[in-house]
C-alpha cells in the first residue's frame, strides 16, 4: 500500500544533506557505489566504513546547527530505532516499524514522497525480527536509481527510488493476494533457498525452520547480495533450524545467479567438521549483521553468527564451519574466496557483528 501525506521527521541533519544531491548517468552495470556525497549505503559505503568527506558543517559550525524540519512517523505504527536512512539524490530513505514501511522523503523540506508497506502475511507476522529493520540498499540501474527492500517475511523488493513503484521485469510474480505483478523475488521458494511449499504466504513449516531478516542487502557489481537472520539464538526450543545460505541476483533483472552453503554439504569445504550428521537437520548461521565489500576486488565480506542453538552445542559436535566466522564470496559466482572462522563451535553467542 502507498500513501503520500505530507509528514515531518526531527532530523538536523538535513540542513547539510539537502543541498548535496547527485546525479546519474546510465551505466553498462548497476552499482551501488556512493557518488558525489550521496550516502548511498547504511553503512556509508560498500566498504562500511561509516565516514563522509563533507565539510559544510564542521566543529565550527555544529554548536549553530537547528531543526530545519520534523516529521512524524507514529502514523505508520510502532517505533523502529535501529534503522538508518540512505541519502539518493535528494531523497532520504529509510524504513519504520514493524511493517519496514519504506518511507522516501524529501531531503530538504522533509515532505513525505512516498511509502511502500508489503501486505501482512503469516510469515511476516511470525517474523521475530520484525522490528528490527536497519535500512534499505541502494543501486542505479540504466539510469534509474533502484532501492532494494528485504522484509521480514523474507521477500526481495525492488522499487523506483523516485516513485515507489516496483521495477518492471523484476524478480516473478508471488501469489499472494495485494503483492505486485512485478518487482518482486520470494527468497525462501525456487528462486532463492529453494524449500517448497503450498502457499507462499505460510512459506515453510515451522517445525522445519524459520528465516528472516534484519540488515538489507547490498549491491555490488551489479549483483544484489542478500543476506538474512533467524530467531535469535538464546530464544531457540528447538535443534532442527535451516541454514542461513547467501543468496545473489542480477540487479536488473532478479534472476538468481548463484546460493552459498554456509552449512556445507556432503563433498564441500567445512562438510567434516559436522559430526553426528547434524548438517541434515540443524542450521541458523545467519549474517543479521550489515555485509561490506570490496567492488575492485568483486568481494563480498559476509559475517555469520553461531550455528543453532547460541549456548549448547552438544548435538551437533566439530567446529563446525561455517559459524562465528567471516567469509570473502566471489560477488559474481558465490564462490568462497577464503574465510577466517573466528570462534571454533561457538557455543557462547560471539558471533560477528
Amino acid at each position: 500500500m502507498r500513501n503520500r501525506r505530507s509528514l515531518w521527521l526531527t532530523l538536523g541533519i538535513s540542513v547539510v544533506l539537502g543541498g548535496c544531491g547527485g546525479s546519474f548517468g546510465g551505466a553498462d552495470r548497476a552499482d551501488g557505489v556512493t557518488v558525489d556525497g550521496d550516502w548511498s549505503v547504511i553503512t556509508g559505503n560498500l566498504m562500511g566504513q561509516r565516514y563522509s568527506d563533507l565539510t559544510q558543517i564542521n566543529p565550527s559550525n555544529f554548536a549553530d546547527l537547528e531543526v530545519a524540519w520534523e516529521y512524524d512517523a507514529t502514523h505508520l505504527g510502532s517505533v523502529n530505532a535501529r534503522s538508518i536512512p540512505i541519502y539518493v539524490d535528494g531523497l532520504l530513505v529509510n524504513v519504520h516499524s514493524q511493517y519496514r514501511t519504506v518511507v522516501a522523503t524529501d531531503a530538504a523540506t522533509g515532505e513525505e514522497v512516498w511509502t511502500y508497506t508489503e501486505p501482512e502475511t503469516f510469515r511476516w507476522e511470525y517474523s521475530m525480527r520484525k522490528n528490527h529493520g536497519k535500512g534499505v540498499a541502494y543501486a542505479n540501474v540504466d539510469g534509474q536509481d533502484v532501492i532494494y527492500l528485504i522484509s521480514p517475511a523474507f521477500f526481495l523488493h525492488a522499487l523506483n527510488a523516485q516513485t515507489g513503484e516496483h521495477l518492471e521485469g523484476f524478480g516473478q510474480q508471488v501469489d499472494i493476494p495485494g503483492f505486485p505483478s512485478t518487482g518482486v523475488v520470494d527468497l525462501l521458494g525456487e528462486n532463492g533457498l529453494g524449500y517448497e511449499y503450498e502457499n507462499a504466504a505460510d512459506g515453510i513449516s515451522l517445525e522445519q525452520g524459520y528465516i528472516t531478516s534484519s540488515s538489507p542487502a547490498i549491491v555490488v557489481n551489479g549483483v544484489v547480495v542478500v543476506g538474512n537472520s533467524a530467531e535469535q539464538g538464546y530464544n531457540q526450543t528447538r535443534r532442527e533450524n535451516i541454514p542461513g545460505d547467501i543468496l545473489g541476483y542480477d540487479a536488473r533483472t532478479g534472476e538468481h545467479l548463484w546460493k552459498f552453503d554456509v552449512l556445507p554439504s556432503p563433498g564441500e569445504v567445512g562438510h567434516e567438521t559436522w559430526e553426528n550428521d547434524a548438517w541434515e537437520w540443524t542450521g541458523d548461521i545467519s549474517s543479521w549483521a550489515p555485509l561490506s565489500a570490496d567492488a575492485d576486488l568483486g568481494l563480498v565480506y559476509v559475517p555469520t553468527n553461531g550455528a543453532t542453538q547460541d549456548y549448547y552445542g552438544g548435538f551437533r559436535p566439530g567446529d563446525n564451519l561455517f559459524s562465528t566466522s567471516l567469509i570473502a564470496l566471489d560477488v559474481e559466482t558465490g564462490d568462497r574466496a577464503w574465510h577466517f572462522q573466528f570462534v571454533k563451535h561457538d557455543i557462547w553467542n560471539y558471533d560477528t557483528p
